[in-house]
């Protein structure tokens, strides 16, 4: 049996694939909702929620990677470490 090869980033860039993979994940759950929400789930629904989804991807993404740090601050100030 082959033997898988598996390419991964470098660690140091965890911040940005976890921005990347918030950023498309909510952004998505929030275009189909809002989209349903303010037009409907009629005719065109899809090609719709992906138009949505390629103007507000970008500007989720950024916005998840701006905030990381502070949001782990945060966390940080309102979760006790474990075995606390």
């Amino acid at each position: 049996m082959k033997q898988m090869i598996r390419h991964r980033l470098p660690s140091r860039f965890a911040p940005v694939a976890f921005s990347f993979y918030m950023a498309s994940l909510v952004c998505i759950l929030l275009c189909l909702a809002l989209t349903a929400y303010n037009t409907g789930a009629g005719s065109g629904y899809a090609w719709r929620v992906i138009k949505a989804y390629a103007v507000a991807w970008p500007v989720a993404f950024m916005g998840v990677l701006l905030m990381r740090p502070l949001v782990v601050r945060l966390v940080g100030w309102t979760v006790a470490p474990p075995g606390r």
